[in-house]
């Protein structure tokens, strides 16, 4: 089951994501009560959270009227329907608690970025985070390139982990219990961010840079939707690939992770609350631009494409001043 936010007439909705097209949750309750006398109280709320494992308060109705969609036939889907064109869609989480990152998680990507990648028992997972209210971005939005630092602009397609129910000293055996669902993540960064490129160096210059460059505006797509949790599915067994203007950059597993998704939660739960909205990008594959002198330009097209969940899509531009 794929949910989705998104706009619609100005009206912030929300649906099931069915790829090329939306049904609407409200549209689908409706016709469930008039052709097969399915009376289920849904409610209006555009918090995915409500319809979602494990504590969502219309998660069992909602569940029910995906199975009841499942039934019909194709042309009836197609009456509930709205092609995806016609619409916005919107970050799935529009408001997490917590936007929180990993670096280094897969090991090809930690080589072709000139390191070396440590077994999982020598080491532990690198977190850090991003600014939501400023850095996330919806599906179909673009990818502001600063005219700050223009020319180091990278991708990196990520398995987004979304939060259903927190928790401190969460164990690794139950923390997939504590997923709502999964959705894709574009960790857009800047390579070579260098403020005050005539600055007094410092010990900790580099780390900084980094961080910073993780920071601007625009860099953290969310999308298009989350496919809710389920105890049949293995986070670890999922298909990436992302595509800048159709040509394949990256093309990888989930089961190539350092650490899996479980494993991050329990770490993350031993020294962070962890609550429901949060949302943890686990790191990305090797085949980033910046490995083979490779950027995002004005006019790119970026697509991320995790198995099961979708493709988020986003255009790339420049930035631009008001006069």
């Amino acid at each position: 089951m794929r949910l989705c936010r998104f706009l619609l007439d100005d009206l912030t909705l929300v649906g099931f994501y069915m790829g090329d097209s939306v049904i609407a949750i409200d549209q689908a309750v409706e016709a469930a009560a008039d052709t097969a006398g399915i009376d289920l109280m849904i409610g209006a709320s555009d918090d995915l959270l409500d319809y979602l494992p494990p504590d969502g308060s219309v998660h069992e109705s909602v569940r029910t009227l995906w199975d009841w969609i499942g039934g019909l036939t194709s042309e009836e889907r197609a009456e509930l329907s709205t092609p995806i064109d016609e619409v916005q869609l919107l970050v799935p989480v529009a408001n997490p608690s917590k936007l929180l990152l990993l670096a280094g998680n897969y090991p090809k990507h930690v080589e072709e970025r000139g390191g070396t990648a440590s077994e999982r028992e020598q080491t532990f997972p690198y977190v850090f985070l991003k600014p939501a209210s400023t850095t996330l971005t919806n599906p179909g939005d673009p990818i502001v390139i600063p005219a700050i630092s223009p020319d180091h602009i990278d991708w990196e397609c990520e398995l987004g982990v979304v939060i259903g129910g927190g928790g401190r000293n969460i164990p690794e055996s139950e923390a997939l219990e504590h997923v709502a669902g999964y959705t894709v993540v574009n960790d857009v960064t800047d390579r070579q961010f260098r403020p005050n490129p005539g600055r007094k160096a410092r010990p900790r210059d580099e780390h900084f840079d980094w961080l910073h460059g993780k920071w601007h505006d625009t860099f953290c797509p969310i999308g298009p939707c989350i496919l809710a949790a389920d105890p049949e599915l293995d986070p670890q067994a999922l298909h990436l690939k992302l595509t800048v203007n159709g040509q394949t950059k990256q093309d990888a597993s989930t089961s190539q992770m350092v650490f899996p998704v479980a494993s991050i939660i329990a770490f993350l739960s031993t020294f962070i609350t962890l609550e429901a909205g949060d949302v943890i990008a686990t790191g990305t594959p090797s085949g980033v631009g910046s490995a083979r002198g490779e950027y995002l330009r004005p006019g790119d097209q970026v697509d991320a494409t995790i198995e099961g969940i979708g493709t988020l899509s986003n255009p790339v531009q420049a930035e631009e001043f008001e006069e």
